[in-house]
């Protein structure tokens, strides 16, 4: 960073918006490999409406963050989120508590809409389940805009 130049903070982007938001799954336990300590969980197009409106025509990047608190996880070791797209964002994967870049450019417009396949590694191992509470996780973006 230069001398004088300010850090670059992330902001979280609205995507209140999109159909799916939030994921949601009933972990099937018996569809894992025989003696396997992990269980995967798919969701294929999963559609995030990000409002870009505030930043549009600037320099940015946006990274997909996977949040360090995902109920009944005893440790982000033990949640891999992999995801994919045919869009503008990047493929990528994190743990628990992990932000990763998928995209940097210029926002083009007031919405940025991705569709992603979303693919789960919870090892059970790791994972204490919460009586009356599903398997949840909410991933999320942020936007960082460049000086």
């Amino acid at each position: 960073m230069l001398a004088g130049t300010p850090p670059v903070r992330a902001e979280r982007l609205d995507d209140s918006s999109s159909p799916r938001a939030r994921v949601q799954a009933t972990l099937d336990l018996g569809a894992r490999e025989p003696g396997a300590p992990y269980t995967w969980v798919t969701f294929r197009g999963v559609e995030y409406r990000l409002a870009t409106a505030a930043y549009v025509g600037r320099r940015a990047r946006i990274h997909h963050v996977i949040p360090a608190f995902v109920s009944g996880l005893r440790s982000p070791a033990g949640l891999l989120v992999e995801w994919s797209g045919g869009g503008a964002f990047a493929s990528g994967s994190a743990m628990a508590g992990d932000r990763r870049l998928v995209w940097a450019g210029v926002v083009p417009g007031p919405w940025m809409v991705e569709r992603l396949d979303l693919r789960l590694r919870l090892d059970l191992r790791e994972w204490r389940p919460v009586a009356g509470r599903p398997f949840d996780v909410e991933s999320y973006f942020d936007i960082e805009v460049m000086p």
